[in-house]
């Protein structure tokens, strides 16, 4: 009776080894067709012989679950979720060349759907399909980068500043180096997955003036997210250390300057922005949006002369600085107001009357000074509408007509509706 029961049980052991490795070889089978119905009954009835598996079947088992479901149709985010919970159980040796095939589909996918998503501006499935690409391959920390980015756009503050710290105490700089060389055919520069593919278009004589580039450090730009989001949140003791602890490290580094001088004028601190800003002009004299910003603080600090000096100096170092000469303008025009209340403040006496005159003329002369800057601006931008809108309410003020109708039908045909 006893040897009857062993051969009972071996033989049910034996139809069930059976049904596993049919059930698997047809997922397996179905898969490959596209045939996404077919493989799902088939992952369906080998769910069920789960417990009496071996590892070998069960591994198998659950890299088809996990390529069922990232395949069959559009699945949305928690079904790629539940792809990536399977093939984390897929551990046979045997199948580690399907698994690492797998993991870069899934990748592939999360990344292209998280830049789609980017694309239509949803930023906060964007930045869950990012962090999802980086717990999948970790050693791909510029996904970690771009999920907290995307927070960040999202105005999920307090998760983006989670990634921002865990990028910071990786060390991740995102720095690349890229390959490049130009196309014989189109005459367009064009860039390589690797030195080696450059160098291989070099030796086909397809490509030419090979170059190789250095991107910048997203260091700072993580820096100034962690402590811009701490001043966000009412922690500027918080933003100040963390600036601290990256200049430490870097203390010539310019970008981290800026980044702190950036953080003291989002706490309010106008006099710490410009005292920062002064000491980068001296690293990088030759810089013009740094002479531009001192424009702006020494304008809202009403430093008339300091701001004149600041804007002059960038549209010196960039000709075509439209933001500098239209800054310019409106600090020369600025000073109407002052004018305009002496002026009504002014009786009716002779003197009055003498004194109404000089600040008349005071007042036109500020227009005049203002007219070559806001003319530069026109001849960088002719679409400028605020820059042909002031100067045709120039002219007009000043009496020349001629000008002032040239520039009121310019003014009116740029006129946003």
């Amino acid at each position: 009776m006893k040897k009857y029961l062993v051969f009972v049980i071996v033989l049910a052991l034996g139809f069930s080894a059976v049904a596993q490795k049919k059930e698997i070889k047809t997922a397996g089978k179905e898969l490959d067709k596209e045939n996404y119905e077919k493989a799902g009954a088939a992952l369906d009835a080998a769910e069920g012989l789960l417990d009496s598996m071996d590892e070998k079947y069960k591994s198998q088992y659950y890299l088809y679950r996990s390529m069922y479901y990232l395949n069959n149709g559009e699945p949305d985010f928690g079904t790629v979720k539940k792809s990536i919970e399977a093939l984390k159980l897929a551990t046979a040796p045997s199948q580690s060349e399907g698994v690492r095939n797998q993991k870069q589909s899934l990748k592939v996918h999360l990344v292209n759907k998280a830049s789609s998503l980017l694309q239509s501006d949803d930023y906060v499935a964007s930045s869950d399909y990012f962090e999802s690409a980086y717990k999948l391959v970790p050693n791909d920390t510029i996904y970690l980068f771009y999920a907290a980015s995307t927070a960040v756009n999202a105005k999920l503050y307090d998760r983006s500043l989670v990634m921002y710290e865990e990028l910071r105490s990786l060390g991740y700089t995102g720095i690349e180096t890229n390959y490049l060389a130009t196309n014989v055919e189109t005459q367009v520069e064009e860039q390589f997955g690797s030195e080696m593919l450059r160098d291989l278009s070099l030796k086909a004589k397809t490509h030419i003036n090979p170059k190789v580039e250095t991107t910048k450090s997203k260091f700072p730009e993580i820096i100034k997210n962690i402590a811009l989001i701490y001043v966000q949140n009412g922690e500027n003791e918080k933003a100040l250390q963390a600036m601290a602890v990256a200049r430490a490290e870097a203390p010539e580094d310019l970008n981290l300057l800026l980044t702190e001088a950036n953080v003291y004028y989002s706490m309010g601190n106008n006099e710490k922005f410009k005292e920062l800003l002064e000491i980068a002009i001296q690293k990088d004299p030759k810089n013009p949006e740094l002479q531009y910003n001192l424009g702006v603080i020494s304008t809202d600090t009403n430093d008339f002369e300091g701001a004149k000096k600041y804007y002059l100096r960038a549209i010196e170092l960039k000709s075509d600085y439209i933001n500098a000469y239209i800054n310019l303008a409106a600090l020369i025009l600025g000073q109407e107001e002052s004018i305009l209340d002496e002026m009504n403040q002014l009786g009716s006496s002779a003197a009055d009357d003498r004194k109404y005159d000089e600040l008349k003329e005071k007042r036109n002369q500020l227009y005049l000074d203002a007219i070559p800057y806001l003319e530069s601006a026109y001849g960088i931008d002719p679409n400028n509408y605020q820059a042909s809108k002031t100067l045709a309410n120039i002219y007009s003020a000043v009496g020349d007509t001629d000008k002032y109708k040239e520039f009121k039908a310019i003014s009116d045909a740029l006129e946003p509706k």
